[in-house]
């Protein structure tokens, strides 16, 4: 059976960080088609219905029809913890992170935490994350085993930690972090719609013998991704440069252990050095921006006009728990704020994109999801832009298409979300 889902539609052709505006692509009234899972076709939404007469019709009206959101850098083990009032970086681990990632020991309670935090991101209309999970490997078998379940696109890693700075119950080992992480590799990375990412947190709580151990597994399977933290906070940076003296900045501590290059994706990235910069975009690696998390821990402000102007792979994230919010919406406005903080006003055809395609791009995905184009995977979001009244009165008086959709990107939330499709199928809601 195909599906034929009607609705406005938005898309990109190109990079509206490169290309301006007109890189996105609007129809007041189209249509998508999807036959097992992917996306067949899109345009005008009569254009089809006469193309595709038997297919079932799914008709949204004046509901916009977009990729879902992809959320490229979370925690998914502090869904619990999110909200958490008062801590800066290092406090913030120790007083929450810390004792409640200890928990996730407990296969059962990882179940529970990953189906709550599965069904908490597709109430916001977010389709694929890029997950944290704990040293622990019940924690990675929980959240891809929900993810499995449901269909969706996944990322995710063991979390790995041997040095002291961590608390006991939390440390492993340079070997079993090598040994475990190999193992979860081999039984999950490319099964399905789920991808193994090479975990380690960031130096402070890895060993040089560690990020070694880890580099080499990245060597030897470099089809994975590697996540980590880099530059969040002045404070953070100082504890780098005490515990890797010989370092020539905090991105050196990853090169000089082999996890520096193409796929890997850097948390945060705020306060950059000229040769980190520099040797980022010449290894072609992504920075995770988390505006919310940057925000409300007080680390800084993302530099997305400099970085994007350089080409830059950029992708958005929610930073769950640190970042205050699962929504990609609230992301998105927290991403404008900080722009303008920065004097740089992110257009909202940027914003959108930050948060399908250009996080797609960032995690290597965007040949597969992120965008409304034939031969992707159907995993969509629709939304309502005018779900409440303060939205409403606003949208009412758009010009195009960016002024209606600027004020559900400032003010949206869940209740914004009408439908959200994960491989091709509406999710019950």
């Amino acid at each position: 059976m195909r599906d034929l889902i009607l609705g406005q539609t938005l898309s990109f052709a190109a990079d509206p960080f490169v290309e301006g505006p007109t890189a996105a692509r609007h129809e007041t009234y189209g249509a998508v088609l999807v036959e097992d899972g992917i996306i067949r076709a899109l345009g005008p939404a009569d254009t089809l219905r006469a193309a595709a007469p038997d297919a079932r019709v799914t008709d949204y009206g004046r509901a916009l029809i977009s990729a879902g959101f992809i959320d490229a850098h979370v925690h998914y083990p502090q869904t619990a913890i999110i909200a958490s009032w008062g801590k800066r970086l290092i406090d913030w681990l120790n007083a929450y992170t810390f004792p409640e990632e200890m928990r996730f020991a407990d296969a059962a309670y990882a179940r529970t935490i990953a189906a709550r935090y599965f069904d908490l991101t597709l109430a916001q209309g977010t389709t694929t994350v890029c997950s944290y999970a704990t040293i622990h490997p019940e924690s990675v078998t929980a959240f891809f085993e929900e993810a499995e379940v449901r269909g969706l696109r996944a990322l995710t890693g063991k979390t790995c930690m041997d040095r002291d700075t961590a608390p006991a119950g939390l440390r492993d080992t340079a070997q079993s972090a090598y040994d475990d992480s190999r193992r979860l590799l081999e039984r999950w990375h490319g099964r399905g719609r789920l991808s193994y990412v090479i975990t380690p947190r960031f130096s402070p709580t890895s060993t040089p013998e560690q990020l070694a151990a880890l580099g080499a597994l990245w060597a030897e399977h470099p089809d994975c991704l590697m996540q980590t933290h880099l530059s969040e906070q002045l404070d953070e940076i100082a504890w780098v440069k005490g515990l890797y003296p010989a370092a020539r900045d905090y991105l050196d501590t990853y090169e000089a252990h082999g996890l520096l290059g193409p796929g890997g994706l850097y948390g945060h990235a705020i306060h950059l050095e000229p040769r980190e910069i520099a040797r980022m975009k010449e290894v072609d690696a992504s920075l995770i921006h988390c505006p919310t998390s940057n925000t409300f821990i007080g680390s800084g402000l993302f530099d997305m006009g400099g970085l994007t102007s350089a080409r830059h792979r950029v992708g958005l994230a929610t930073d769950t728990g640190g970042g205050s919010s699962f929504s990609m919406l609230r992301t998105m406005a927290a991403a404008y704020e900080v722009g303008q903080l920065r004097h740089r006003a992110l257009h909202p055809a940027e914003l959108w994109w930050l948060a399908t395609q250009g996080s797609a791009r960032a995690l290597r995905l965007d040949d597969r999801i992120g965008n409304l184009a034939p031969g992707m995977e159907a995993d969509l979001v629709v939304l309502d832009l005018a779900s409440t009244p303060a939205i409403a009165q606003a949208t009412a008086r758009a010009d195009d298409i960016w002024q209606a959709l600027f004020p559900t990107i400032m003010m949206g939330d869940d209740r914004a979300v009408t439908s959200v499709w994960v491989g091709g199928k509406p999710v019950a809601r």
